[in-house]
């Protein structure tokens, strides 16, 4: 994974910052984020989207973030990053507009909050357990490989989709969160590196999410 990069750096490319400031710098670019995504699924009609071709979607769709997640793995500049991080931003705000379309927004608000409690406790976690976390990452990268295997191969080969994916996923993104916010902690404080571990929690944030609502919509 291209995030391994961001967490594997010893040393200080810039001005190291305070405690403080640097995870109030993660929170403040997880913050635009969401509001982001919050502001492209009030603002922009659900229906365009929707004709776009699956091919031509989801290509943009992998362009963009791989982008993306190369500018802020590969700069040590903040503003190249934040860039790089709203590259990925965008087109996941695309996915969550489809998403939410189909469910009542009384239900996405649930989601949306149950998935802020579970990121909320799965970073406390990290900070007092980044041993175990780290211990685990292994069992979480096969996990999530094996999973989206299984997934792949039921919806285009067997054409169902089974409840316990999404319950398996949901665990996965968990340990990622509590993995992530814990080796953010562990690199260098530079306003750079609270940039690129925004962005990788960001994602595991965003996947968390989809699931939670997946799984609230089902019942």
């Amino acid at each position: 994974m291209m995030e391994e990069k961001i967490f594997e750096r010893k040393q200080a490319s810039a001005v190291v910052i305070s405690s403080r400031l640097y995870n109030l710098t993660i929170g403040a670019v997880l913050c635009w984020g969401f509001w982001v995504n919050w502001m492209m699924v009030s603002t922009i009609p659900v229906e365009p989207l929707q004709a776009i071709s699956p091919w031509i979607f989801f290509l943009g769709y992998f362009a963009s973030c791989l982008f993306g997640i190369y500018l802020f793995t590969r700069s040590d500049n903040a503003l190249v990053s934040f860039i790089g991080y709203n590259f990925v931003v965008i087109p996941f705000g695309l996915i969550i507009n489809i998403a939410v379309s189909r469910y009542n927004p009384d239900l996405v608000v649930e989601a949306i909050k149950i998935t802020g409690l579970v990121t909320g406790i799965m970073m406390v976690l990290g900070t007092l357990f980044p041993k175990f976390f780290a211990k685990i990452s292994g069992a979480l990268t096969i996990s999530l490989l094996i999973v989206i295997g299984v997934e792949l191969f039921q919806i285009f080969v067997l054409g169902i989709h089974q409840a316990w994916l999404d319950w398996a996923v949901v665990m996965i993104f968990c340990g990622y969160i509590g993995y992530d916010w814990g080796r953010a902690n562990q690199i260098p404080k530079t306003l750079d590196n609270a940039v690129d571990s925004a962005a990788a929690l960001y994602m595991d944030i965003i996947n968390l999410f989809l699931r939670i609502l997946r799984i609230l919509g089902r019942k």
